[in-house]
Formats: structure tokens, C-alpha cells, sequence
């Protein structure tokens, strides 16, 4: 492989290594219990997709699976997309993505922005069914496209078990002098659950490992529907390394994420819905720590109506205070 051009490689070098912030919202609900998370949309692509990505793709790179010119092929809800549309224009690297029709305008925006191919499944037939295209894509097209398929890829969870996983046990040793009681994440690929709670296990294996399932229409987006049948089960998921499955919907994701708002944390429905499990495991388990993660920013999400509304009362008082 070519040497990487030094702004490609100061560009990778920024991903990881983001801020732990300890969420001051929980301790309002459960005094006893602090909760941490690592800040995922400092990242270059705005996620914590961009972790996994970055070690697909240079894997890749190294092993000549993308020489003679074949793309890099994968189905996406979006993050991951952006963050393979993004390394692939730093790293000239041609990419190719089928993305759910309901993915956010600005997702959508953001892919297309990098020059990568976007290829849309429709909304009602769910995600798997973009999974299921790819796959089809690739067997089909084998000279073409080189398929990445991070739901199998075992780099996704070396990704977090080698960055995202020491980052977390490290910011919370430092802030309390112990391991999280608890690890709260979702399930997308299973790459982060995977990863972390291998860590985590590893480091403290009373750690509790919860994973936030969400309802399955309308969901929560990068969050699996996991537990109904036909239900596609990612192949890098460790199901053994979780302790409990406790449910969310959007309805739980939104409030938190403008309560979060208001702390200084414009995040994700998938950050408002870790968060608010959090909470739930805080008041019936009575934990002193869980660690949790941000997956994105909450700028992805203005087209949805996830901020629609919020604090037009307030805003309305005050002009009319003038």
C-alpha cells in the first residue's frame, strides 16, 4: 500500500481520543449515581461510526481487497455512511452505499457531499432489507464492488475493544477511582457492544452489560430492532456479554435529548435513548457509576423534528418582554 499523504493521515489521527463527560442530567433523578459517556460527534465525521470505518478501511487498504479499482460497498442507516464517504475522498478510495429512503436529509446531504454513489431501499421494508441489497450487490457484482459488511467485519469490534473501550475505563477510573458499575449501549452492528463490553469485562467482570432495544416501528435510528422474529442478529455480536435488554422508544429518546440540549449536549435520538436507560438502571439498581456513549450530534436530526417546537414558549416570552 501507498504511503498516506500527511493531511490524510493527520485526518485519521483525529478520530478517537474524544472527550468523557459525565451526564448531570441522571443526577437530578438518581443522586447516588454518576453517569460518563465518551462524546462521539467530536470525531472528523461527526460519529462514532468513524472508529470502526477507519480500521475497515485501511485493513482493506493493506490487504489489496480494493486494488484494480473496486469500490468499497455497504448498506448503512447513515452514520457509517457519512464516516466511508468521508475516508474514501481523503483516501481516493471509491464508495458505494444503500441507505434506507428515511435516513435524514442531512445524512443524505453529508454522503453525497464526499462524492459517494448512494443507492436508496425503501423506508417500510426496514433496514435489513438494505443489508439484504448490499449483499446482493456484491454477489452479483464481485468485480466491481469489494464488500466491507460491518456486520460481519471483525475489525468493527477490534475497533472498540482496542480504542473506544480503554478510553471509557480510563476517563472513569480517573474521575472515580473505579470501573463502571454498568455499560449502557444499543446494538447496530454489534460492533460497540462487542468491543466495549469485552473491555470492560476484562478490566471488572461484575460490570453489568445492558443493551437499549428499541420498539420496532418507528424505532430509533442505528438502533436494532433486536428480539422479534426474523430479526437479523449482526455476526460480530457477542449476545453472551449482555446482562439485561431493556426497552425504548422515541418517545423516552426525544425528551432526553432536549433535556441534554440544555446541558450543553446536542446529541442523537440513539444518545437520548442510551441516556435515558441510564437513568432507568440508576433508580432500580441504585449503582454508584455507568459508563454510556453520545453516538453523534443532534445536527443530523433538524429535518426530523426532533427540536421542532422546543422552548417556543419561552422564546415568545421573552420578545414580548422587549
Amino acid at each position: 500500500m501507498a504511503a498516506i499523504p500527511i493531511r490524510e493521515s493527520a485526518l485519521l489521527s483525529g478520530v478517537g481520543h474524544v472527550p468523557l463527560v459525565e451526564i448531570h442530567a441522571v443526577r437530578e433523578q438518581a443522586p447516588g449515581c454518576r453517569v460518563f459517556a465518551t462524546l462521539e460527534a467530536v470525531n472528523p465525521g461527526g460519529s462514532i461510526k468513524d472508529r470502526p470505518v477507519v480500521r475497515m478501511l485501511m485493513k482493506a487498504l493493506q490487504t489489496g481487497r480494493l486494488d484494480a479499482g473496486r469500490r468499497l460497498l455497504d448498506s448503512s442507516s447513515g452514520n457509517a455512511g457519512i464516516s466511508y464517504a468521508l475516508y474514501g475522498a481523503a483516501l481516493g478510495v471509491p464508495v458505494t452505499l444503500v441507505v434506507p429512503g428515511n435516513a435524514s436529509r442531512e445524512r443524505l446531504d453529508r454522503i453525497r457531499a464526499s462524492g459517494a454513489e448512494l443507492i436508496l431501499t425503501d423506508p417500510l421494508e426496514g433496514y435489513d432489507f438494505a443489508v439484504a441489497e448490499a449483499r446482493r450487490l456484491a454477489r452479483d457484482h464481485p468485480e466491481r464492488y469489494w464488500y466491507c459488511d460491518q456486520y460481519s467485519n471483525p475489525e468493527n469490534w477490534r475497533a472498540h475493544y482496542d480504542t473506544t473501550g480503554p478510553e471509557l475505563l480510563r476517563g472513569v477510573m480517573a474521575s472515580t477511582g473505579r470501573p463502571p458499575d454498568a455499560f449502557v449501549a444499543g446494538i447496530g452492528t454489534g460492533g460497540t457492544l462487542t468491543g466495549v463490553a469485552r473491555r470492560l469485562k476484562e478490566a471488572h467482570p461484575a460490570t453489568v452489560v445492558i443493551a437499549a432495544i428499541p420498539d420496532e416501528f418507528p424505532g430509533i435510528e442505528g438502533l436494532k430492532p433486536l428480539g422479534h422474529p426474523g430479526d437479523m442478529v449482526p455476526a460480530i455480536l457477542d449476545e453472551s456479554l449482555i446482562d439485561r435488554r431493556l426497552p425504548v422508544c422515541m418517545e423516552d429518546a426525544i425528551p432526553m435529548c432536549r433535556k441534554l440540549a440544555k446541558t450543553g449536549l446536542f446529541v442523537g435520538p440513539s444518545a437520548g435513548a442510551l441516556v435515558h436507560v441510564a437513568c432507568r438502571v440508576a433508580l432500580e439498581d441504585r449503582l454508584r457509576c455507568i459508563a454510556t456513549l453520545l453516538p453523534d450530534t443532534g445536527e443530523r436530526y433538524v429535518s426530523t423534528g426532533l427540536w421542532a417546537g422546543t422552548d417556543v414558549q419561552q422564546e415568545t416570552g421573552r420578545t414580548g418582554s422587549h
